[in-house]
């Protein structure tokens, strides 16, 4: 039998028992190992019940997607089995605690474990029963439990008598797979030929590094799914750095205190998902109109409305492009990985600090709370930009002209207290003194200033942030944005072994969108395939207004990402209909 060191594995079982966490578990252990990893989560609403799973895809080679169909399902309880038996390919594997579920038949490997006995009768720890899993799975894959056991001691080191019994839960359930369980499935980790020291990191994880090192001193926010850990993350880090998190009231606050906090001189930003922004959109105006900088990350969820508050959804562009009353600068950025959420984070904040706007950063709930193993960035090459200050020249006299028409639409920010830099920075339309005298005058010079901003932050889209992906002399071009870009890639992959003629590209900034680039690309291919995740095709119908194309839409809005073989059937479609 041949050894496969690449593994899907699904868990599956209700909210509130650990599934969770046993998953979290064998992902870390896997990364410590050497290996690669991404993971999706999915999971009920409510604190406890209903039913969630946990999906990792760990292998020596980089993963950038949740990857086809599952290699080794893990059922809790029938629920799970009945929820997910489908999803198993045909060399696939079952494991199951015999006591809560009756497997169907017609699977190749299955391994019944009685996970509730053994944490039940064997340990007296019923809570325990996730840690019998995930030793249980170590067991059968090859991951020493060593890898698991520091994870477990830097959970509970402040609980000794919880500690001592999940670490008897994991070799309980590491000894029954590897003593009474005969192999019968390929899977196995093992070592890997090369071991590479990586964080292991959430998308909200890699925004707050990201931020922090950005120079991110102020924030504001409210708790919401899926964007909390942000809060969570800021709250713990920035006193350390001198800086401050409030939890605000509301999101309306939030965003208030935000340019409050960067009108006084701090780089300042907030997270919340699509029901915050749009209670944050009239200030967002306020943003553009003031030309005061922030960063809004949106953590995009399933909606409309309250929506799906736990599943995934890319529904949030149109609001991000469009929202708000009247013309003012905006830039949207959409990272396409955890890694790419640290270094998008830093682009959001030199884009408002430099061009003096509100910059929209959209995650979403796959990106947000899956993780990866990301390789340590050089941070001695990364830039960090700092707003314009007034010169020597600029505070002379008591007339500071913090809207200065220049040909950028740039001018210099003072800070609250600066001798000579005193000014207000009003909602109302104003002169280059921030005064409201003869606003239709005042509109006519200050709206081209404005946007002139956004023009500027378009040529540096074009510079820096549309990377072509595989064939250069493609017939058939996909243009992604956001998180598909691994399930895009690897869709190209499968596409160019088979034969196919087939590129990406995913421009990362996607306001103001950088056309030339995506104009020169779609008019090096025959045919163009626009995958998002939400109903009604927003990206693609942004895309016609801005480039002559007519793209071919493939959406999903099942609450879930995409597949590559989803994208990569419909690249076959097209191909042999050309």
């Amino acid at each position: 039998m041949t050894t496969r060191s690449e593994i899907i594995m699904r868990l599956g079982g209700e909210g509130g028992e650990g599934v969770i966490s046993a998953g979290d578990f064998f992902a870390q252990g896997s990364a410590r190992t050497g290996y690669h990893l991404f993971t999706f989560r999915t999971y009920p609403a409510e604190i406890k019940g209903g039913h969630a799973w946990y999906q990792v895809r760990v292998g020596p080679n980089p993963v950038r997607s949740m990857g086809d169909g599952v290699d080794v399902l893990v059922a809790f309880n029938a629920e799970a089995y009945f929820n997910h038996k489908d999803t198993l390919n045909p060399d696939g594997v079952l494991i199951y605690d015999p006591d809560t579920v009756t497997p169907a038949g017609g699977h190749k490997t299955v391994y019944p474990i009685p996970f509730n006995k053994i944490a039940k009768d064997e340990l007296n720890f019923f809570r325990g029963k996730n840690m019998v899993v995930t030793g249980a799975i170590a067991g059968l894959f090859g991951l020493e439990p060593s890898s698991l056991e520091g994870l477990i001691k830097q959970r509970f080191h402040r609980r000794p008598e919880l500690l001592e019994q999940n670490l008897r839960a994991l070799y309980n359930g590491y000894d029954f797979a590897r003593k009474k369980l005969e192999k019968q499935d390929p899977f196995y980790l093992g070592e890997p030929a090369t071991r590479v020291a990586r964080l292991v990191l959430s998308g909200n994880d890699a925004i707050v590094a990201g931020a922090l090192f950005a120079g991110c001193r102020y924030y504001a926010g409210y708790p919401i799914t899926p964007a909390s850990e942000i809060l969570e993350g800021m709250a713990k880090e920035l006193p350390k750095l001198g800086g401050v998190s409030l939890q605000a009231e509301d999101e309306i606050a939030s965003i208030g205190s935000v340019i409050g906090a960067s009108f006084a001189g701090a780089k300042a930003m907030t997270a919340t998902s699509g029901p915050g922004l749009a209670l944050m959109t009239e200030f967002l105006g306020y943003a553009g109109m003031s030309e005061t900088p922030c960063v809004i990350v949106d953590a995009q969820r399933s909606g409309p409305s309250t929506g799906m508050p736990t599943k995934l959804e890319q529904g949030d562009l149109n609001h991000s492009l469009y929202a708000g009353h009247g013309d003012f600068p905006r830039a949207v950025i959409a990272p396409g990985s955890v890694g790419d959420c640290f270094f998008q984070i830093i682009n959001a904040f030199n884009m408002a600090e430099r061009y003096q706007l509100p910059v929209i950063f959209l995650s979403d709930q796959s990106l947000s709370h899956r993780t990866e193993a990301v390789t340590m960035p050089d941070l001695g090459k990364i830039k960090v930009t700092d707003r314009l200050q007034p010169s020597a020249a600029d505070l002379k006299n008591s007339h500071f002209q913090r809207y200065r028409l220049t040909a950028s639409g740039i001018s210099p920010m003072s800070v609250p207290g600066t001798p000579g830099g005193m000014y207000v920075a009003p909602g109302l339309e104003h002169d280059e003194l921030g005064h409201v005298d003869n606003p239709l005058e005042s509109h006519l010079k200050m709206m081209p200033k404005r946007q002139a901003k956004v023009e500027a932050c378009r040529q540096e889209a074009s510079r820096d942030c549309c990377a072509r992906y595989g064939d250069p002399d493609a017939k058939i071009g996909l243009i992604g944005w956001g998180s598909t870009e691994g399930a895009i890639q690897e869709a190209v992959d499968r596409a160019r072994a088979a034969g196919h003629k087939v590129a990406a590209l995913h421009p990362k900034v996607v306001y103001p969108l950088p056309f030339e680039e995506i104009q020169r690309f779609v008019d090096s291919v025959s045919h163009v395939i626009v995958p998002e995740v939400n109903f009604s095709g927003q990206f693609a119908r942004y895309l016609r207004t801005e480039v002559d194309v007519h793209p071919i839409r493939v959406n999903k809005y099942a609450g879930l990402p995409f597949m590559p073989r989803e994208i990569y059937r419909k690249i076959e479609e097209v191909a042999n209909h050309a």
